[in-house]
């Protein structure tokens, strides 16, 4: 009986080891290849003895410490006002029926690529975007587009609102993921009965709850707005840019001495997202504090219309700047003649899409292969993973598993880069699947975390009872029953892999190019009917994945009335 028991435990922790591994290894290993030649180390380019030279070439860089502060002002600023925005509007409007209706709103926006919705936010607020055309020449004067600095601003204030429009739905799906692990009904009912209104009541009693169980997604937020590439690319300063699109160009510098610089540069970028780490959990440490004593303080702020207002008023404006910048994508391709300040093209024509579409078949299929894959991989991996082990309560499984996430990818791809290349691996599908699988996977284990352990436990029983093995229940139970949580989180796993642009760039070498790479490579130039073309392909391929998942249990389900919804 105890050597059964010891090969259970043996095979329950054989895949949690392996899913370890998978992120782990990868990582650490990325890490090193990048730590060797920041410090001069990588005999292949004729590094054999470790100096500080490349810290000190990176430290006569101009205006270097600009944009490092611009790059950690990002990650801070972004992941401050998206967080506030979702708790303030959580708690003045969950449970209601307004909260249903904006969730059903922000939600789909999820699956909008952040390069897409940059773009999409550029058009709209450019001197010569649909903005300024609203108000042009009536109430500006304008009969040309003024010379602003928008997108593109020194400060990086363009950058940062396109990623606070993007960083809103994620931190809000998570939100909604963690209420039902909490008293919401009965907190509130309290909170009221002692005259609270539903704001300060909700942050009192309720929010330190919530957060608890964000705080990693929270924190990759964090890493990723402030070493972030492509929107830094399309959005973000020119002179000086952001430290990561410095980096990005530095490691593709055809000079391979540069390799020994950009290493340093990723490295610092590494103790950027630490610095910011640490000030972030000084502001927790604040906060906490801020509402220990609002608790004690005797306010209660019964009418709080005002907050609720203006918490609901900017869900719904970063909902819309994302639709409408969609929309004007949409209207640029088609554009024929469009001069400023017209409201609407003179002409719409296909020419545009008639060009681009004989050139995209190979990225496409790079694309729906790569994402499709790496994908169903990772929900098999999911399931597995969340069918052995409780992620609750293992909580360094869990921390690692968001690992890739929370460290900046410039800090360890360019390593695995060059460890690949040093190693003869080169450039191939299979290695650059493998490495979309480690961001893939966290996203589609935190999509079906929730559901699976929501699953009513007694179905199992039942079919223990009639004999069934645990496999089997596995297979005509539980995944039957949790089929449109298990596509809904492959479409999210699809949407996280066909939006990847660093790991693609990196990885693939420039050889292996996706719709997103493409896209980003034309925000350099000025043709904006070829930029609307490749975003709007761009925002579709995950859009196709999410209503995939939407119709086919319809489908499956369409003779047992009782899983359709």
């Amino acid at each position: 009986m105890r050597s059964r028991r010891n090969d259970g435990g043996m095979k329950r922790r054989v895949l949690p080891g392996l899913i370890l591994a998978l992120i782990s290894l990868p990582l650490l290993a990325g890490l090193a290849g990048t730590i060797g030649p920041a410090f001069g180390y990588l005999p292949a380019l004729g590094g054999n003895r470790l100096t500080i030279a490349p810290f000190e070439r990176l430290a006569a860089q101009p205006h270097l410490l600009q944009s490092a502060l611009v790059g950690l002002a990002t990650g801070l600023v972004t992941t401050g006002v998206s967080l506030a925005l979702v708790a303030l509007f959580t708690a003045a409007y969950a449970g209601t029926r307004m909260f249903s209706r904006v969730q059903h709103l922000v939600s789909p926006l999820l699956a909008v690529p952040h390069a897409a919705a940059a773009f999409g936010l550029a058009f709209l607020i450019a001197p010569s975007g649909l903005a300024m055309r609203l108000v042009s020449p009536e109430l500006t004067g304008y009969l040309s587009p003024p010379d602003w600095l928008v997108p593109g601003d020194t400060f990086g204030l363009s950058m940062m609102a396109g990623l606070i429009v993007k960083e809103i739905p994620f931190l809000f799906l998570v939100t909604l993921a963690a209420l039902p692990q909490t008293e919401l009904a009965q907190a509130r009912r309290l909170a009221t009965s002692l005259g609270y209104g539903r704001v300060r009541g909700f942050l009192i009693a309720t929010w330190p709850l919530v957060y608890r169980q964000i705080r990693l997604p929270v924190f990759a937020v964090l890493a990723y707005a402030g070493s972030v590439v492509d929107v830094a690319m399309i959005l973000g300063p020119d002179l000086p840019a952001p430290l990561a699109v410095r980096i990005a160009g530095w490691m593709a510098d055809p000079d391979l001495q540069m390799r020994f610089l950009a290493s340093a540069a990723a490295l610092l970028q590494l103790g950027l997202t630490l610095a910011a780490m640490l000030v972030w959990r000084a502001i927790e440490i604040a906060g906490a504090l801020l509402l220990r004593r609002m608790s004690i303080s005797g306010l209660r702020c019964a009418d709080d219309r005002l907050i609720r207002g203006m918490a609901c008023a900017a869900m719904g404006v970063s909902a819309l700047l994302v639709i409408l910048g969609l929309v004007v994508l949409l209207v640029w391709s088609f554009a024929g003649l469009w001069p400023f300040p017209a409201l609407s093209p003179q002409v719409l024509t296909l020419k545009a899409w008639m060009r681009v579409l004989p050139q995209i078949a190979v990225p496409l299929a790079t694309t729906m292969a790569l994402a499709g894959i790496s994908a169903v991989i990772a929900l098999m991996l999911a399931i597995g993973l969340l069918w052995r082990t409780d992620l609750r309560s293992t909580g360094l499984l869990q921390s690692m598993l968001y690992l890739p996430l929370v460290v900046p990818q410039l800090s360890f791809l360019f390593g695995l880069q060059i460890l690949s290349l040093t190693l003869g691996f080169g450039t191939s599908f299979p290695l650059l699947l493998f490495v979309h699988l480690i961001f893939v996977l966290p996203y589609v284990v935190l999509s079906l975390s929730d559901p699976w352990h929501a699953f009513d436990r007694r179905f199992e029983t039942i079919a223990a009872g009639f004999g069934k093995s645990p496999w089997q229940t596995l297979l005509h139970i539980r995944l039957p029953m949790l089929m449109r949580a298990c596509l809904t989180a492959f479409a999210v796993g699809f949407a996280v892999s066909a939006g990847l642009y660093l790991p693609t760039l990196l990885i693939g070498a420039g050889r292996i190019v996706t719709i997103t790479t493409e896209a980003v490579a034309l925000s350099s130039g000025g043709d904006r009917r070829t930029i609307g073309v490749y975003a709007l392909l761009q925002t579709i391929i995950p859009f196709a994945g999410f209503a995939i998942a939407s119709l086919m249990p319809q489908l499956l389900f369409r003779h047992r009335r009782a899983m359709r919804i």
